[in-house]
């Protein structure tokens, strides 16, 4: 059983910079405006994948660009659904500048039974839509915030697999 969550199945990544990818597996749980306070200040749409124990963990990028921000946050460990999960536990927050979306921010946040995070983003690195960006140690949630005129292309409780299901475009 321990063995599934450490899982990394390949995945072929059709790469597009005029789409957001989805960075894990899992449910989508939530989609709405909202205003992002941590980094960009201002409302966004905000997209939120929860992963159960039998998704795999891995967290991709999303979209191929720049790593503009990267920072950890010690936090609670509430169970991942709850709305406050993703300003009150621990987290990792993460900034991608594209070339066709301008900056997103995806979140990593731990839940009541993940407790570690990992985060591989470097300030300044150049990354690849669909690589690995981190690891979430026994599931939880991904947010994306994203710009309001995305075209999101899917709907809540619909299952999405990272690097190749399709979130949003421009």
């Amino acid at each position: 059983m321990v063995l599934q969550f450490f899982r990394n199945p390949k995945r072929v990544t059709q790469i597009n910079d005029s789409l957001i990818i989805s960075p894990v597996d899992g449910k989508v749980v939530a989609i709405e405006k909202v205003y992002e306070k941590e980094y960009f200040k201002s409302d966004k749409v905000q997209v939120s994948i929860f992963m159960s124990p039998i998704n795999v963990h891995v967290t991709r990028y999303a979209i191929s660009g720049v790593i503009k921000f990267s920072k950890y946050h010690p936090g609670k460990y509430l169970v991942a659904w709850h709305s406050k999960s993703s300003e009150l536990n621990e987290r990792t927050t993460v900034v991608v500048e594209n070339k066709t979306f301008g900056e997103i921010l995806y979140r990593q946040i731990a839940g009541g039974v993940a407790r570690r995070i990992v985060n591989y983003a470097k300030i300044g690195e150049t990354v690849i839509q669909g690589n690995d960006a981190g690891f979430i140690k026994f599931g939880s949630r991904v947010d994306l915030f994203l710009p309001l005129n995305s075209k999101i292309k899917v709907e809540i409780d619909q299952a999405v697999k990272g690097g190749v299901d399709e979130i949003a475009e421009k």
